[in-house]
């Protein structure tokens, strides 16, 4: 996982544009999580579901106001492998993904995650935090 400005997949390949940040805002900006995902062998050919949960630093879930009322951060989405021929019995599949998001209002100075879950489960690793600036002060 990788947090960053902008991604998108082409080819199975992840293209990356400003990433590696760790602090953001204080006011809200576009971002993206980039995930290079490796899925077992014997994974392939099975539909896989995929959910990111946005989350405050006690674990809580971030709440966006939207016409429907407060509702979760959260993206969801699946994805299904297949063995890539030439490729040794038994090797890992690569899944490239790209999660653009438009900007979300975050209060600063504090910190997030990003929480990832594969068919229910979290992996190691499969969390990504980052922090919001203060707001400046006035001199």
């Amino acid at each position: 996982m990788l947090l960053c400005d902008a991604a998108q997949v082409s080819e199975g390949k992840l293209y990356i544009l400003g990433g590696g940040w760790s602090m953001t805002g204080p006011d809200p900006v576009p971002s993206a999580v980039a995930l290079k995902i490796d899925v077992d062998w014997h994974e392939a050919e099975v539909a896989h579901h995929w959910e990111l949960f946005l989350e405050d630093a006690d674990g809580r879930p971030v709440m966006v106001d939207t016409p429907e009322g407060a509702q979760p951060v959260e993206v969801r989405g699946e994805f299904t492998v297949t063995h890539p021929p030439g490729v040794p019995e038994g090797s890992p599949i690569d899944v490239a993904l790209a999660v653009n998001l438009g900007p979300i209002p975050l209060a600063p100075g504090v910190r997030y995650a990003w929480r990832m879950t594969i068919d229910g489960n979290s992996l190691p690793g499969a969390s990504l935090g980052f922090t919001t600036r203060p707001v400046p002060s006035e001199i």
